[in-house]
Parts: structure tokens; C-alpha cells; sequence
């Protein structure tokens, strides 16, 4: 099936993909997703893990049928505003980019962390998780930060994707799951109760 992009209000993308699951027949479209990134933050000597948005306005869905599926989203509210170029219903996401978006999420559409091999000085001497297929394309990394962002053509523009990352010194810790930009679907590894331990084979 052909990705296509949809474009919402900020902080509304969930609210479109609940209301095309309840109102657009299924048989129109494959899946319907907002692709979310974790960003690691050190509160109260706590590894937080935060779950947000990483393309914000913007919703994801796939179909065979983007004609019918067009002329079905018009009943959706006014709000909704979809992106349209030239003939196009709706901004088609080339395969290129499909193919990465594909590589670097889970299943759950989530771009989990990357852990990076530091020597110190601030080169990265191996990469394990979601950054490990791009870091050729990597344009900034704030380690005091923890996050890495990535270059690459997105909607026919040059977009930096950002990644959260783990380094050493996180590896003693825990990791908790803290604040999540509302997935249709929590995991359940996002319960604010869980923690599990830093290891960068299963980054």
C-alpha cells in the first residue's frame, strides 16, 4: 500500500486517527498512525524516558484506494486540513522515505533509543538501535542532552529527524517511562509504573 501524509492541528493527531478508524471504512485504507520518538531526560536522579510526537501535525496512513479515500476524509470535521499537491488528494510519501521510516520505527511506530559508543571526545565509535542505519546522515548529536538529529528528504524537503539517544553512563541506571503524547495504543512498557534496565543489545 502507497503511505500518504495528512496534515492536523498540533496536539490533535490522535483525536484524526480515532475519528478515520470509527468513520472511514476499513476496507479504504491499511493503516492509520502517528509516529511517535523516545527522548531521555535525567529528573531526580531518574533516566525518564519521554514518548513524543515526531513528526507534529502530521498523520500517517496507507491505501490502494486514495481516490475513494479522498472523497471519504471531506465528510470528516473542517478542521482536518490534508496537505494536497497539484492532483494529488493527499501528499503521497515516496518509497525512499517510506522505506526509512520503516527501518528506524517499531512496530507500535514508536522510534525507540539509539545507544552510542563514545571515545570520549566526543566521536561516536558505534551506534546500536534505530540511529545505527543513518548515522552517515546524522548533522547534530548534544550528548549533555541525549539526543542525535538526522538529515533526510521528507515530503520533498530536507527534514532532521530527531533520535533520542543513551550513553555510557546511562547503563548503571534504571529507566523509567514517564510522560506519553497520548499513542492510541500505550505499550505496555509505558506504564509510569515500569522500569526496566539500560542494556544496549536491546536498545
Amino acid at each position: 500500500m502507497q503511505w500518504y501524509v495528512l496534515q492536523t492541528r498540533t496536539g490533535e493527531e490522535e483525536k484524526l486517527v480515532e475519528m478515520i478508524r470509527r468513520i472511514v471504512p476499513r476496507h479504504l485504507y491499511g493503516e492509520c498512525f502517528v509516529i511517535y520518538h523516545e527522548q531521555l531526560w535525567r529528573r531526580q536522579q531518574k533516566n525518564l524516558v519521554q514518548v513524543r510526537r515526531a513528526f507534529p501535525g502530521y498523520v500517517f496512513i496507507t491505501s490502494r484506494e486514495p481516490g475513494a479515500l479522498f472523497f471519504c476524509l471531506k465528510q470528516l470535521p473542517a478542521m482536518v486540513k490534508m496537505m494536497a499537491r497539484d492532483d494529488d488528494f493527499f501528499l503521497p510519501v515516496e518509497a525512499e522515505e517510506e522505506a526509512f521510516l520503516k527501518k528506524i520505527m517499531d512496530v507500535n511506530h514508536v522510534i525507540g533509543l539509539s545507544y552510542l559508543k563514545t571515545d570520549g571526545k566526543g566521536n561516536v565509535l558505534s551506534v546500536t538501535g534505530p540511529m545505527k542505519s543513518c548515522i552517515s546522515r546524522m548533522v547534530l548529536c548534544r550528548f549533555g542532552k541525549r539526543y542525535a538529529l538526522v538529515r533526510m528528504p521528507f515530503l520533498g524537503k530536507e527534514k532532521e529527524i530527531f533520535f533520542g539517544i543513551v550513553l555510557k553512563e546511562d547503563l548503571s541506571g534504571e529507566l523509567w517511562y514517564g510522560k506519553v503524547e497520548a499513542p492510541i495504543r500505550v505499550p505496555e512498557r509505558y506504564r509510569l509504573s515500569d522500569k526496566v534496565r539500560l542494556c544496549p543489545e536491546k536498545i
